[in-house]
């Protein structure tokens, strides 16, 4: 195998052991389905005490050295060259099919041999670098929850060495936390802009400082527009990520009124609504078992949705592409669609109550399957007991269908 960078005199390592790049566990939907080249430069994060997040709970953060992150792109590269190679040898030069992916992996044992260990990480890495070059090659995502923590200088290097490797790359994104945003100069992020960071995703999840106090966000309101305003004048494309129902029933109606402010003075480019879903191993969850914390129904908040809607002004895109929200067609351009979105929240509010929850039921069991593909045997009998309870239309079919979608919700990502 030749060397992924011809020009540099090092030589890559292809002893099979060796032959795998990390890859986090999350990225935003928006770069998922492999349209993106995964490249973890750090480990898990370096806050990571949010009470509804549980996605790294128990795992220590850690930086990765830029010679490591920069020897995972050329593992990354020398894929990429082992999969186009493959496709012309089968006539087929950049068509880049399942067929493909099988020929590399059974045609080189000394990489992907039993023997050779990590076998889960290079099906992944095959998979996720052939998706890639099936989408265009255009972006790639720096995991994992906060890429703009490390160091300017080196995420400059690690910036310039991917791009270098990869001249067909339009767009390098990343995780962001408000106060990594908020520290970097404008002239590092200015830099940062110039070496291809074009898109940061920045999970605001509340602009109210109750409720960011209440969920150990780590971050004030105040904090979190300085940091989005620094980023969106540097020309860096903001994406601010809002967690309707995280309030709680005690402070809905200020999580939305002051998120919508702190929205409107940042302006940023998008604003992905994440609904609030108890999940698994999650402090949040715990407390809510506990009556520690009141949980919005699903209608409240869809009603605190059309709240926060109703009190932005700003111009971003706002999208409800996760699996979490209710009404993916709550989606559109501020402010010239805010009433299309207003129309489609109150349309569903208006519906009937068996309507309802039919509808909430059948998304959510839908999400779950979307992701995992089917449901263990236990949760799959309490959602057709909760169908039969709606078929039946038995008194008690209201508490059945939320009994089922929070044990489907549980096991959202």
């Amino acid at each position: 195998m030749t060397s992924p960078h011809p020009q540099d005199d090092r030589r890559l390592a292809v002893d099979g052991e060796a032959f795998f790049f990390e890859m986090g566990p999350i990225r935003p939907p928006s770069e998922g389905n492999d349209h993106s080249l995964l490249i973890r430069t750090t480990r898990n994060c370096s806050w990571n005490q949010c009470e509804f997040c549980a996605t790294y709970r128990g795992e220590k953060f850690g930086y990765r050295q830029v010679k490591d992150i920069k020897k995972d792109i050329d593992v990354a590269r020398a894929v990429q060259e082992e999969l186009q190679n493959a496709a012309a040898a089968r006539g087929r030069a950049g068509w880049i099919t399942q067929d493909v992916i099988r020929t590399v992996w059974s045609s080189n044992p000394q990489l992907y041999g039993e023997e050779t260990g990590n076998l889960t990480l290079k099906w992944q890495n095959l998979h996720n670098v052939a998706h890639w070059l099936a989408a265009g090659a255009r972006t790639v995502f720096l995991q994992d929850a906060d890429a703009l923590i490390m160091r300017t200088p080196g995420l400059l290097e690690v910036l310039n060495y991917l791009t270098s490797a990869f001249p067909t790359v339009e767009r390098v994104t990343a995780y962001a936390r408000s106060r990594s945003c908020r520290r970097k100069s404008l002239a590092e992020l200015l830099e940062l802009r110039q070496a291809r960071l074009l898109r940061l995703h920045v999970g605001l999840e509340s602009g109210c400082n109750a409720v960011l106090e209440r969920m150990k966000k780590g971050v004030t309101a105040r904090e979190q527009v300085e940091g989005g305003q620094k980023v969106v004048v540097a020309g860096i494309s903001l994406c601010n990520y809002l967690m309707p129902g995280l309030g709680g029933k005690e402070l809905s109606e200020r999580h939305a009124r002051d998120s919508a402010a702190v929205l409107t003075e940042i302006n940023p480019d998008f604003i992905r609504l994440r609904s609030l879903a108890l999940r698994r191993h999650s402090p949040l969850l715990t407390q809510a078992r506990e009556g520690l914390f009141t949980e919005l129904s699903e209608d409240e908040v869809v009603a605190e949705i059309g709240l926060l809607i109703s009190l932005l002004q700003c111009d971003a895109y706002l999208v409800s592409d996760q699996m979490a929200n209710l009404l993916y067609a709550v989606e559109g351009q501020l402010p010239g669609d805010k009433e299309k979105m207003l129309q489609v929240i109150d349309a569903y509010l208006q519906k009937p109550e068996p309507e309802r929850l039919a509808f909430r039921l059948r998304q959510r069991w839908r999400s779950f399957l979307a992701v995992y593909g089917s449901l263990p045997a236990p949760l799959e009998q309490r959602v057709q007991e909760a169908w039969d309870a709606l078929r039946q239309e038995a008194p008690e079919a209201r508490d059945r269908v939320d009994a089922a979608i929070a044990a489907l919700k549980e096991g959202f990502v």
